[in-house]
């Protein structure tokens, strides 16, 4: 049955794979952008561009974007070279909004795009952005955890490249050695969790790998 999702970050790297295979399965798949001239690459790769910028926008703007929708993808980020005022204000808080919003919209799966280095103490070496985007995003993983009106689940890729797809990855519910996992396949992999239920409430590590990806979400 088409699924109505709406993808938070919805001009970022990830998001446009992700719509492409949306619209290619038949879903409907609203992205919420910040900058209206993004609205035509949206359009382009088949889905419908929302404006609302996540770090203006309170709990009803954000809810009536949700209303109606099956999924919510969190893919936003604050992105490269930005500081840590807008790591915390993108990658945490952005993030809470938008948990908020889907719980009172009534959009029950909720699937949060995060990173590796998530969810461990904050680190105490390394460039400071690095540091508060950690912070930021173990913040949001907290956050989510603990709602149980959200059939969530978080996703933490390594690192992230424009490699070609394989369509083969490693992906695990227990800690797994980072490596490299293209963007079009974190996409892939976020389709696939859309259409299943068996990671609600799971937090899964994904590198590229050898296992289908239907496969590897099935053995979860």
């Amino acid at each position: 049955m088409p699924q109505k999702v709406v993808i938070a970050g919805g001009h970022g790297q990830i998001a446009a794979h992700l719509i492409r295979l949306l619209a290619a399965r038949g879903d409907t798949a609203i992205a919420l952008i910040r900058n209206p001239d993004h609205a035509a690459d949206v359009e382009s790769w088949g889905g419908q561009p929302v404006v609302l910028d996540l770090e203006a926008a309170d709990i009803h703007d954000v809810a009536e974007a949700l209303r109606g929708a099956d999924a919510a993808v969190f893919a936003a980020g604050a992105g490269p070279g930005s500081g840590p005022a807008r790591k915390d204000t993108v990658d945490r808080a952005a993030a809470v909004l938008f948990a908020d919003a889907a719980g009172y919209a009534g959009a029950r799966r909720f699937i949060q795009i995060s990173a590796f280095g998530a969810g461990g103490p904050a680190p105490t070496e390394g460039d400071e952005s690095w540091i508060a985007y950690a912070i930021a995003k173990t913040a949001a993983e907290e956050d989510l955890r603990v709602r149980d009106s959200l059939d969530w689940t978080i996703l933490r890729p390594g690192l992230l490249t424009d490699e070609a797809p394989t369509g083969s990855v490693t992906l695990s519910a227990s800690t797994i050695e980072r490596g490299p996992v293209p963007r079009a396949e974190v996409a892939a992999v976020v389709a696939q969790l859309l259409t299943t239920s068996n990671t609600v409430h799971q937090i899964l590590f994904l590198t590229e790998g050898n296992t289908p990806i239907t496969s590897a979400v099935r053995a979860l």
